[in-house]
C-alpha cells in the first residue's frame, strides 16, 4: 500500500508540473524487474493501480497486435543518438498539430490500414506516409494510395517481407525504383491492393473469416489486377529521396507541419499490446518485438506532451486505430529512428 501511496502522490505532483518537470521526472524512471515479467491479467492489474497515463485491456486485437510484430533488429538499422534541443526555443511549433485537419482535403490521412496476418507494417506504414505526402505536396490535387504490397513484394533489399523490413530502405525503394497504386484487401480502383484480408471481425466491415496463420510473403508481380485499366508501367509513381530525420522533438515535428507524416520504429513492450486509450507511456511488460508507425501529429494533456500516432491494425485497436505516445523521452526509441522522404 506504500507504493500505492508514493504512487499518487507522485500523480499529483505531475498534475501541477511544467511540460519540461513532467519529463524530466519521466526520463530516468526505473521500471522494477518484478514488473519487466508481468503478462496477461497481472499486467493488466498492475497497469491500473500504477499509473493513469493510459487504459489497457485484454482484447482479441491484442492477440493480433502481438503475432504480427517485426523482429526488433530492423528498427536498429541506422540508428542515431538523440540529439537535445538545448538552444531551439521552438517558437514555431505549435503546443498541438494534427495532419487530419491541417489537411483536411487529403483522405488518405484519415485512412487506417491493416496489415492483417503479416509483420509487413514497415511496408505498410511507408506506403501510407507517402500516399499522405503525395496529397499533401501536391496541395490535395492527386488523390493517390500507395500500394504496400508492392513495397512489400518487390523490395528484395528491404528485409524479410512478412517477418520485417527496415523503413529506411522501404523509403528508398521508392525514391528509386517506385510502386504503383493500392488499396484494402479486395479493392477494385488499384493496381495492386493488399492481399491478405483483415483478420476476425470489425465494426462495419465485411467479415472474411478468422486468419488460420501466418501469411508468406506475396510475390513480385509487376502487372495490375485485371479489373484495373492501368498498366503496370503507367501506374508507377516514384519519390524523390529518402532521409533520417534530424533525431529531436523539434526537428520532427517541423518535418511533420512541412512535408507530412513520418514513419519511425519502436520497440513494443507487452503492456502497448494490451493499450486501448490514452497517452502510452511503457510501464511493465517485457519486450516482445518491433513495430513501424506513422506519426500525424502532437499534443498535450494534463501537462503530458504526446505523439499522435496511426497503427495499422484497423481501426478498433486503440483510439479509432490510433494511439497517443508520450513525447520527448525517447520511450521505446519513438525518437530515435524517424525517416522520411520529399516526393
Amino acid at each position: 500500500k506504500y507504493v500505492v501511496l508514493a504512487f499518487c502522490i507522485y500523480l499529483s505532483r505531475i498534475a501541477f508540473a511544467s511540460e519540461a518537470d513532467v519529463l524530466a521526472s519521466l526520463k530516468y524512471e526505473k521500471i522494477p524487474l518484478e514488473a519487466q515479467l508481468l503478462r496477461g491479467e497481472e499486467l493488466i492489474n498492475y497497469l491500473k493501480t500504477n499509473q493513469n497515463f493510459f487504459e489497457a485491456a485484454i482484447t482479441p486485437q491484442s492477440y493480433n497486435f502481438k503475432r504480427n510484430l517485426m523482429d526488433r533488429r530492423f528498427i536498429k538499422h541506422n540508428r542515431k543518438p538523440i540529439v537535445e534541443d538545448v538552444n531551439d526555443d521552438g517558437d514555431d511549433i505549435p503546443e498541438s498539430f494534427d495532419a487530419r485537419t491541417h489537411w483536411p482535403n487529403c483522405s488518405s490521412l484519415t485512412h487506417i490500414r491493416d496489415q492483417a496476418d503479416c509483420g509487413s507494417c514497415w511496408a505498410v506504414s511507408t506506403a501510407s506516409a507517402l500516399s499522405d505526402r503525395i496529397c499533401i505536396a501536391s496541395k490535395g490535387a492527386k488523390q493517390v494510395y500507395v500500394s504496400a504490397t508492392d513495397i512489400l513484394s518487390c523490395c528484395h533489399s528491404c528485409g524479410d517481407g512478412c517477418d520485417g523490413g527496415y523503413v529506411i530502405d522501404a523509403f528508398k525503394f521508392f525514391a528509386e525504383q517506385g510502386a504503383v497504386t493500392g488499396g484494402d484487401y479486395g479493392a477494385k480502383d488499384c493496381c495492386r491492393p493488399y492481399p491478405f484480408h483483415p483478420c476476425g471481425h470489425h465494426e462495419n466491415q465485411t467479415y472474411y473469416g478468422e486468419c488460420l496463420g501466418y501469411e508468406d510473403t506475396p510475390k513480385c508481380q509487376r502487372k495490375c489486377q485485371k479489373s484495373y485499366n492501368k498498366s503496370y508501367r503507367r501506374d508507377r509513381m516514384r519519390g524523390k529521396d529518402a532521409y533520417d530525420v534530424p533525431q529531436s522533438v523539434k526537428a520532427i515535428q517541423r518535418e511533420i507541419m512541412t512535408h507530412g507524416p513520418v514513419v519511425t520504429g519502436i520497440i513494443v513492450y507487452e503492456d502497448l499490446v494490451y493499450y486501448e486509450k490514452g497517452i502510452y507511456k511503457h510501464t511493465a511488460g517485457a519486450e516482445t518485438g518491433g513495430h513501424a508507425v506513422k506519426i500525424i501529429g502532437w499534443g498535450t494533456e494534463n501537462g503530458v506532451p504526446y505523439w499522435l500516432i496511426a497503427n495499422s491494425m484497423n481501426y478498433d485497436w486503440g483510439e479509432n486505430g490510433y494511439f497517443r505516445m508520450i513525447r520527448g523521452i525517447n520511450d521505446c526509441e519513438i525518437e530515435q529512428y524517424v525517416v522520411a522522404g520529399h516526393v
